[in-house]
């Protein structure tokens, strides 16, 4: 029981980091006034180019603190990239956001599917890795892991709440997605705050594709995706009111659901419990539960939801 309860812990921690990574990063694009629902597919761009800096580096002498830098680098890399097609197409052209995101996430996968095709010859749709550079197991229990994200993610969720709410920079981002006339009546320059809100959404979905893949599995399928984990931290970061030390709390309870999906078998044995698929308990029922609950809480919650007042809303210079 005791081994079970730590898998289910270690678990936790994986996907609670995923999950806060993007939902943070939805939350710093939506503070800006731009909606960013094409976090499912920037994880998987960013994840895409991430991996295949890991995959490529191994076995070729590079120390390893090298790969790890070089490995989050061109997940980062990767998000900002594929980000900046939704702030150009959205800010600079004023294209319906919503729009813009559902092709953002139908394009990603279509793309990486395409390419992880071509560098294996049309033979395979799967990235092979190491991924005990980021892993470490407490007193050698294969039943609990720490990996390196976990304290990547603690620091990312202060300095989130530092820089939105007592630095200039947040000051400024949050003023263009609640007023962005007045924000400009100042000297702020609107496009560029939403830029860099897009960007920083598109870092930290790369970042979170990696929290997710890269612990829980050796080889990652194109053809999967990120499981819908970019849809479930748009949930996270609305039920989250888009403040980030709320998401962190939040993130940690979409994830305990997430967790026992792969860990309910064994904690109900140890209970002496009896599950099976003919009496309807599988890993499928408890991996829908947070994407229902979800759904639950935006219904009742949605009323009382304060989003930015902006967001959605292309900015046009001329009409202050």
């Amino acid at each position: 029981m005791d081994n079970q309860i730590l898998l289910l812990i270690s678990y936790m921690l994986t996907f609670c980091i995923s999950l806060m990574f993007v939902a943070l990063g939805g939350m710093f694009s939506e503070r800006s006034g731009v909606i960013n629902i094409g976090l499912e597919g920037i994880m998987v761009v960013g994840g895409f180019f991430g991996l295949l800096t890991l995959s490529g580096l191994s076995n070729t002498g590079t120390p390893g603190f090298i790969i790890v830098i070089l490995t989050i680098l061109a997940a980062i890399i990767g998000g900002m990239i594929y980000s900046l097609l939704l702030a150009v197409v959205c800010v600079q052209f004023k294209a319906d956001q919503t729009l813009v995101g559902t092709a953002l996430n139908l394009i990603a996968t279509a793309v990486t599917l395409t390419a992880t095709k071509k560098m294996s010859g049309g033979a395979a749709t799967t990235i092979n890795y190491d991924s005990s550079l980021f892993i470490y197991h407490p007193g050698g229990n294969p039943n609990f892991s720490i990996n390196l994200f976990l304290f990547i993610g603690i620091i990312v969720l202060i300095i989130s709440a530092f820089v939105l709410y007592k630095l200039r920079f947040g000051l400024r981002l949050r003023s263009c997605g609640e007023n962005p006339s007045a924000a400009d009546s100042v000297g702020i320059n609107v496009k560029k705050y939403r830029y860099a809100g897009v960007l920083i959404s598109g870092a930290l979905g790369g970042l979170g594709a990696l929290a997710y893949i890269i612990p829980t599995t050796s080889t990652w399928n194109a053809s999967t995706g990120v499981a819908g984990f970019g849809f479930l931290a748009l949930a996270i970061m609305i039920f989250g009111q888009w403040k980030p030390l709320r998401i962190g709390i939040i993130s940690v309870f979409f994830s305990f659901f997430l967790s026992l999906s792969y860990v309910y078998f064994g904690i109900f044995s140890a209970l002496g419990i009896t599950v099976s698929a003919e009496n309807g308990v599988t890993s499928e029922l408890f991996r829908i539960i947070p994407f229902l609950v979800s759904l639950i809480v935006l219904i009742f919650s949605s009323k009382k939801s304060r989003a930015p007042k902006a967001e959605g809303i292309p900015y046009d210079k001329s009409s202050r």
